[in-house]
């Protein structure tokens, strides 16, 4: 939508791309204060305001004129978010052994994708370009309805013990495994969401030209990411997290490179190798963090979403600049460049890691 978007508000690629980034900037500025209310409430009392907001925001994106007013219901958005992102994350870890967590997290992320890949091609494909404010609407019911399906059915455990020892922030910030999870995440997901945010532009331009509906059509490559969770799981469990976030990272780099290739079957490839190479990195980044906790579920994950979503709010911010500057090339480079956040924490985690630590071999056989 971000073309369709530049084109009716008369804006510039960048102030376009602030109806993304001012999701991110929304769930920065809430992501701590929810994660202490996660700890402390039902999950299924939050999800249910998280979702009533969201889609009511939706809605008035849908209905106004205001390319201003739609960035603001967007920032809206973002800040309620969490209250659903946060919530099933540390529902999972409550209430799972820790066995199961590496491959549920995998699942956890697959979910994600799907939703990721079905709002873009919701947008793309059943509504006409010029009619993208049905997909706010769209997108805002089909919300509601998941979330009175699935709210009343997160039964929490008792956690009374986990809320009598309640560990200050600054301690849960300075653990070694929030610490290298919440790197991984802010390199890969801003390395990720610089490509994605910006190859509509570059791919609706010579030398591509392309429609917005085979932009969209390229979207389908989030379908390796829905098979890459669980899997990455797996192998986590296998082979230990370090391991595969570098394979992980290693993939990313290989297709980043890649889409500087002009042919359709090289983007092809490129585009599917970022999903798998991502989407592994955070499968194994998320599932190694909750098999580390014992408390303070609510707080850990929300400070790795928040590590996650800056990094994403940087890529695109950096990516703006650098595209008007350099071209696509600017944005492999960026993308590269914090790519080598994920890499460096798999090496790192993979070399020094003891039994019993989140990334070790010997942790997940245990």
């Amino acid at each position: 939508m971000l073309p369709i978007l530049q084109a009716q508000f008369a804006i510039s690629a960048s102030a376009a791309s602030l109806s993304v980034s001012a999701v991110i900037i929304g769930m920065a500025a809430t992501m701590l204060p929810i994660g202490v209310l996660v700890d402390r409430y039902p999950a299924r009392r939050l999800m249910t305001v998280g979702a009533c907001v969201t889609a009511a925001a939706g809605a008035v994106c849908a209905l106004t004129p205001s390319f201003a007013v739609l960035v603001a219901m967007r920032a809206v958005q973002g800040a309620f978010i969490p209250l659903l992102t946060t919530c099933v994350a540390a529902w999972l870890s409550r209430t799972l052994p820790p066995a199961a967590l590496n491959v549920a997290m995998g699942a956890y992320v697959s979910a994600t994708v799907a939703g990721g890949l079905g709002g873009r091609l919701l947008a793309g494909w059943a509504f006409p370009p010029a009619h993208w404010r049905y997909a706010f609407l769209t997108v805002g019911a089909a919300l509601l309805a998941v979330t009175f399906v699935v709210a009343p059915r997160l039964t929490d455990t008792p956690r009374a013990q986990e809320l009598r020892a309640s560990t200050p922030l600054l301690r849960v910030v300075r653990r070694r495994p929030q610490v290298l999870a919440q790197l991984a995440a802010f390199g890969a997901f801003g390395a990720f969401s610089t490509v994605f945010n910006y190859f509509p532009f570059y791919l609706s331009r010579p030398p591509w030209s392309l429609s917005t509906a085979t932009i969209t059509a390229l979207y389908l490559v989030y379908v390796a990411g829905l098979f890459m969770g669980p899997f990455a799981g797996r192998l986590g469990n296998r082979f230990g997290n370090g391991i595969v976030m570098i394979g992980g990272a290693l993939v990313l780099q290989v297709a980043l490179a890649a889409t500087l290739v002009i042919a359709i079957p090289a983007l092809l490839a490129s585009l599917i190798g970022l999903c798998i190479g991502f989407f592994t990195i955070h499968a194994a980044a998320v599932g190694g963090l909750n098999r580390s906790l014992t408390g303070e579920r609510g707080k850990a994950n929300a400070l790795y979403t928040l590590f996650y979503y800056l990094g994403g709010a940087a890529g695109i911010a950096l990516g703006g600049d650098l595209y008007a500057r350099l071209g696509w090339a600017g944005i492999v480079g960026a993308s590269l460049a914090l790519s080598l956040l994920p890499l460096g924490v798999g090496i790192i985690s993979y070399r020094r890691a003891v039994p019993g630590s989140w990334l070790s071999k010997d942790n997940h056989e245990t």
